[in-house]
């Protein structure tokens, strides 16, 4: 594998014309150009991007509704698992530890879901206006087996943390992240997949239901 793997990066280089020589500008060219992060054309999103957020998330048979405080989040998430016939029980990301959910009547375990959890509660790293997506960041705070192995997914997104495109998610995450995690999932809706005679069956490789709470003030 080694051998066919050199093989054709040299018929490659053969073909770029890359000697030892003039490997070296070939890289500084190649660099200076991912520095510059140029953009390509891009579609409107427009200035309201929480319309635009809920709208691509609709579309993407994500559910959610709206919130003014976090503080509000247990009563809203109770009654969200109510209305869908699941028992008020749930894994949330430790960092979500210090909010209210017994007084909501919800038993919350602060830690990473395993493959018996129902539901899962996350925040979010940022979410994008353009496709109605969450950005979820791995961490030790922030597992990513909350948002992956659960059928229901459930996540609190700050008005503020929405952003225009995929192109500002990754400026985001370099500016604030103090560089990558070990994993940066885009989550647009529900798990899905077509595969088989093209037929979409939802929860395929993941959670079958992802339900957003926005925090219009955070």
């Amino acid at each position: 594998m080694k051998d066919s793997r050199e093989e054709m990066l040299g018929r490659i280089r053969r073909r770029l014309g890359r000697t030892a020589e003039n490997a070296a500008a070939g890289r500084n060219a190649i660099e200076t150009m991912l520095a510059r992060r140029a953009q390509g054309p891009r579609p409107a999103v427009g200035k309201d991007l929480l319309a635009r957020f809920i709208a691509c998330a609709e579309a993407q048979a994500t559910t959610g509704h709206l919130i003014e405080r976090i503080e509000q989040a247990p009563a809203a998430l109770a009654l969200y698992l109510s209305r869908q016939g699941l028992p008020p029980v749930a894994v949330a990301w430790p960092q979500l530890a210090g909010l209210g959910w017994a007084g909501a009547g919800l038993r919350v375990e602060c830690r990473a879901a395993r493959g018996d959890d129902l539901v899962g509660i996350t925040g979010v790293f940022c979410a994008v206006a353009e496709t109605g997506s969450l950005v979820v960041l791995s961490g030790g705070e922030t597992p990513a087996t909350t948002s992956l192995l659960p059928e229901t997914h459930i996540a609190l997104v700050p008005a503020s943390r929405i952003v225009a495109g995929m192109e500002e998610a990754w400026q985001l995450i370099r500016n604030e992240a103090g560089g990558l995690p070990r994993a940066v999932n885009f989550i647009s809706g529900p798990s899905r997949t077509g595969d088989i005679e093209q037929t979409l069956v939802l929860g395929a490789h993941g959670p079958y239901r992802v339900h957003v709470v926005v925090l219009s003030q955070s």
